[in-house]
């Protein structure tokens, strides 16, 4: 059989560069029910006035989790105490698990942070109003945040997919299939799950994993 010395050479060079990145390791933040609001629906559940107030910092830069907590409601239940992190977005964006999902009675779509056109309703209870989000509730892509200086030492591209071993030397070690690389100055290296994946590794907020 004759061989494509390119082929070789390219297949052989991609080898390596898995390699060198798999030696990287990548700091977990498990992601738990949050919301996003923007300004107008913050206004309607707090009250005209009310400002957030800062609870602790999270690890992307510019965002915090806040004091505030709403209530939300599906067909089949709710969920209790969901955290607001902010700055406010120009839309509203709530991220739950699929767990959460269910105890609501709802199948939120899995999406990249930001894609919402087509996600579901759901009903925001605050403590001065309440009101129908008319799309904004998604489930979380598994993805890595990296800042380009990260990215160029690893060798990846915005958007890419990649692959992620978790729970390393663990009960329940698993590899991440389908892992979205998103790529901003705005953003500090971190391998972003929600409670049901975290969980399934056995692996928890400042944990370690590797792309292979």
């Amino acid at each position: 059989m004759d061989q494509d010395p390119e082929l070789a050479k390219r297949i052989t060079a991609e080898i390596v560069s898995r390699m060198e990145r798999s030696k990287t390791t990548i700091p977990v933040g498990v992601s738990n029910r949050h919301v996003h609001f923007k300004q107008e629906d913050f206004d309607v559940l707090f009250g005209p006035g009310a400002a957030v107030r800062k609870f602790r910092q999270v690890k992307q830069p510019g965002f915090y989790a806040c004091y505030e907590t709403v209530d939300i409601e599906g067909p089949k239940g709710g969920v209790k105490n969901v955290r607001l992190v902010a700055p406010h977005r120009p839309k509203t964006q709530i991220e739950i698990s699929q767990t959460d999902a269910q105890a609501l009675g709802l199948r939120p779509p899995i999406r990249d942070s930001g894609d919402l056109a087509g996600s579901s309703r759901v009903r925001v209870i605050g403590p001065k109003g309440s009101l129908e989000i008319k799309e904004g509730l998604i489930v979380a892509r598994r993805h890595i945040h990296f800042h380009p200086l990260e990215a160029k030492a690893l060798g990846v591209k915005d958007g890419e997919i990649v692959r992620v071993r978790a729970g390393t030397g663990g009960p329940r070690e698993l590899v991440f299939e389908q892992v979205l690389c998103r790529i901003s100055d705005q953003f500090s290296l971190e391998f972003h799950v929600d409670t049901d994946e975290a969980n399934a590794a056995w692996v928890k907020s400042g944990d370690e994993v590797r792309i292979v």
